[in-house]
């Protein structure tokens, strides 16, 4: 029987680089926020849930108006994007098996192709460290000293920029970011996690257009990228 799947979004942190005094998962875009936006095209998956984890108190989700074909869990974000992932395995607990697999989305990554989706759960399913969406680095790399000067040109042949979703097995993951958490190591992404266990997940190329919004320019970008990919699909 082939594993169900599960959505995770991590969308309670505050956004600070941003400089909006609102969450910029919050924020307008192309006719409704951000998240909605985002979530939208998660339930393109058919997931058998989607857990988004706010921040205590949070006064924007309620406001939202959404109407998805996925079940939507919510529960409590921790100060640590691990923490609020823990948090989030621990609400599908009751649901999820340990071979069950997991997606979990950044907040603020409004513009996936559900193109990129599909590839990337294909591949989930045969690669057992899981997967994630990537870019192969395009520019030339330069490593900076302590005074901002060049101090070496690095290879970029076999550097990626990770994007999400990021997808692994249930069970896996739970142990992957327990053990960091255990041991106040610094994860910045799930692939981090499985990494520091031996794992090797399978890096999956995504859109360029998959991006982060992290700056008001971003946000800007991500109404063209939405735009551009509604024209592709009216056109086709």
């Amino acid at each position: 029987m082939s594993p169900r799947v599960f959505v995770l979004v991590p969308a309670a942190g505050r956004g600070l680089r941003f400089g909006s005094p609102q969450p910029k998962q919050y924020l307008p875009l192309a006719g409704a926020p951000v998240l909605v936006q985002t979530l939208r095209r998660l339930d393109d998956l058919g997931a058998h849930a989607i857990a988004v984890g706010l921040a205590p108190g949070d006064p924007y989700w309620p406001q939202l108006r959404l109407s998805l074909a996925t079940p939507l869990v919510t529960f409590t974000g921790g100060a640590e994007r691990a923490l609020t992932v823990l948090n989030g395995l621990a609400a599908l607990a009751d649901q999820a098996a340990a071979d069950d697999l997991v997606f979990v989305h950044d907040a603020a990554r409004p513009c996936v192709r559900a193109d990129d989706l599909r590839r990337l759960r294909e591949v989930a399913l045969d690669a057992p460290d899981g997967a994630l969406l990537a870019r192969p680095v395009a520019d030339t790399v330069k490593r900076g000293g302590a005074q901002g000067e060049v101090v070496a040109t690095v290879d970029r042949r076999d550097l990626w920029l990770a994007q999400t979703p990021q997808v692994f097995r249930f069970g896996q993951l739970h142990a992957a970011l327990a053990n960091a958490v255990a041991a106040s190591a610094l994860v910045t992404d799930e692939a981090a996690a499985i990494e520091r266990l031996g794992g090797r997940p399978r890096l999956v190329a995504g859109s360029q257009d998959n991006i982060k919004i992290t700056t008001p320019e971003d946000l800007v970008l991500a109404e063209i990228y939405l735009a551009r990919q509604k024209s592709q699909q009216t056109d086709g």
